[in-house]
């Protein structure tokens, strides 16, 4: 009866799960994302060692000051600029997505965005400054108008490619400024269309896309996304679509991610300035604190319960198969092998737990007992306690992900202990038939 619900349910889920994992979108959004990751990284370690808990006590306040400024310009020329890095990306992995040249798809979605950004910089009770362009436009606040922009404008640019709006080089002609040349028409038609854009926008309503994007878009759906209703959605469908064996993560996160990283982007921003954090919810609190505690569904407190507390022998095996990989946050041994996919004794503390951890988290950082992420970028791959620290930049951090990892032990301990009674059972009976055989064996060589 279970099995057959099970079975049902799959039937609707996955083929809409699976529409969305081979989206073009979405799989242009989110390598786009990642194109930006390795430089996020290096700017988010630069923030950890710039903000480290102990610095002021082992220098004056001028030398802190001095030791800062120094560094400060790593994070501002990676993660505060974020949106460019995306910008580029979108139009690259859109452009190759179609099979026309790439790297003019991404630069001229970027120029694009940057046609439609102001190039001046208000200063209340002065005048404003010219020739400049203000770093959060092309942070947190100019995320959505980027990837609006960088969406339209690829397409515009292949549409014109493929219906062979390009000047045509003879045979002779080097390929760079053949490619260049094909470029061309489609380039001027795409950049004109947004030109048209910005004067219409800048000139007839006195304001500019960024602010017009950012009031009517992307404000509402930060601060629906930065909700604790939301992110528990969030992570119910993430577990869900795990069960049925598709990754919750590149599903889910294609759709959030805009969200969530403009949260990340936001919070570093005022970190940096105040050392205040305005947002609980944002990418880092997703990653840390569900990811980053022994992968999806935090498994390694069932890895651990499974070894110390368990008595099946093929559960030990696949347990300790997944500790080594859940350390650093990679679970598909445990996942696959024990198995929790299609699973149905498991489905409850699989899709449970996480939800939870999820409130006993943004409890704990709304109340104050804990600060939020900092917006810091924290690889994955990071162990539990180590990336809580280092998120937050501080010690509560780590142990409230220890807090997380007992409540999710305690959450699965019950359903272990059937599973195992089973398996044990199985294990049994298995070897009574083995023994059996052997004896059967004997008795036939004698």
């Amino acid at each position: 009866m279970k099995q057959g619900f099970f079975e049902k349910l799959s039937s609707y889920l996955v083929p809409i799960a699976g529409r969305l994992n081979n989206n073009r979108y979405l799989s242009v959004l989110r390598d786009a994302f990642m194109l930006s990751f390795p430089l996020t990284i290096f700017g988010s370690i630069v923030v950890v060692l710039m903000n480290l808990p102990f610095l002021d006590k082992m220098m004056s306040e001028s030398s802190l000051n001095t030791f800062r400024s120094a560094f400060n310009i790593a994070p501002q020329a990676t993660m505060n600029i974020m949106t460019i890095f995306v910008v580029f990306g979108i139009g690259y992995y859109l452009s190759k997505s179609y099979n026309v040249e790439a790297v003019f798809g991404g630069a001229i979605a970027l120029a694009s965005f940057l046609i439609l950004t102001p190039f001046f910089l208000e200063v209340e009770g002065k005048e404003a400054i010219q020739n400049v362009i203000s770093v959060d436009r092309l942070g947190a606040k100019g995320m959505f108008l980027g990837m609006i922009v960088a969406f339209t404008s690829t397409e515009i640019y292949r549409f014109l490619v493929q219906k062979d709006l390009t000047i045509k080089m003879p045979a002779g002609v080097p390929p760079a400024v053949a490619k260049s040349f094909s470029a061309l028409i489609p380039a001027v038609i795409t950049l004109t269309v947004f030109l048209g854009i910005n004067i219409l926008v800048t000139q007839l309503f006195k304001t500019n896309m960024h602010d017009v994007i950012y009031h009517l878009v992307q404000a509402p759906l930060v601060n629906l996304g930065s909700g604790i209703i939301p992110t528990l959605i969030a992570v119910f469908a993430i577990q869900l679509l795990w069960f049925f064996g598709l990754h919750g993560q590149i599903i889910i996160n294609s759709v959030m991610d805009p969200i969530w990283n403009t949260l990340a982007i936001e919070n570093l921003n005022s970190y940096t300035k105040t050392g205040e954090v305005p947002h609980i919810i944002s990418k880092p609190f997703m990653e840390i604190y569900t990811v980053g505690m022994g992968g999806t569904g935090m498994t390694l407190a069932v890895v651990i319960a499974i070894l110390l507390f368990m008595k099946s022998k093929q559960m030990k095996q696949v347990a300790k198969l997944g500790l080594g990989p859940g350390i650093f946050n990679v679970n598909e041994p445990i996942i696959f092998g024990l198995p929790i996919v299609m699973n149905p004794l498991i489905i409850v503390p699989w899709v449970l737990a996480p939800i939870v951890a999820t409130l006993v988290s943004y409890f704990a950082m709304s109340t104050g007992i804990v600060p939020p992420p900092t917006g810091v970028t924290v690889p994955w791959t990071v162990p539990i306690f180590i990336n809580g620290m280092m998120a937050t930049n501080s010690l509560a951090g780590g142990i409230l992900q220890l807090v997380n990892f007992f409540i999710v032990l305690a959450i699965w301990f019950p359903f272990l202990r059937i599973i195992d009674r089973v398996n044990v059972l199985k294990e049994k009976e298995s070897n009574r038939e083995n023994e059996s055989k052997e004896k059967e064996k004997d008795n036939k060589v004698s």
